[in-house]
C-alpha cells in the first residue's frame, strides 16, 4: 500500500504555437494563491529549457484532501478558460502518492545479453 499522507500533482501544459508567453503569464496567476493554499508544501511553475511551448506545474500537498481542495478551487477555472481561448494545444494532469523504501519494488536482476555477430 502506498503512503498517501503526502501527495503531489504534475500538470503539463503545451501552448499553441505563438502563444507560449501569453500562456505563461496566465499560468503565473496560479502561483501565489496555490502556494498559500492550506496544506500546500510546495508549488512551482516551470518552463521547459528545450521546448518553447511546454510549461509544467507541480505541487506537493500534506494529504489528498488538501490537493483535492486545490483542484476544486475557483482559480483552477483558469484551465478551462485557456482551452476555450485556444491558448492550449494539450493539457495533462497526473497525481502521485509517495512511495517509501519499504514499498518500492526491488531492483531487477541484471541479465547479461549477448548480441549475435
Amino acid at each position: 500500500m502506498l503512503n498517501t499522507s503526502v501527495v503531489s500533482h504534475w500538470v503539463s501544459v503545451r501552448a499553441r504555437p505563438g502563444h507560449s508567453a501569453q500562456l505563461g503569464a496566465r499560468l503565473s496567476s496560479l502561483i501565489s494563491p496555490s502556494a498559500g493554499a492550506p496544506g500546500c508544501l510546495h508549488f512551482a511553475l516551470q518552463k521547459s529549457l528545450t521546448d518553447e511551448d511546454l510549461w509544467v506545474i507541480t505541487g506537493t500537498w500534506a494529504d489528498p484532501s488538501a490537493m483535492n481542495d486545490w483542484f476544486a478551487a475557483p482559480e483552477l477555472n483558469l484551465f478551462s478558460e485557456l482551452v476555450t481561448e485556444l491558448l492550449v494545444a494539450s493539457l495533462d494532469f497526473q497525481t502521485f502518492a509517495t512511495v517509501t523504501m519499504a514499498q518500492a519494488p526491488t531492483a531487477p536482476v541484471a541479465v547479461e545479453a549477448r548480441l549475435a555477430g
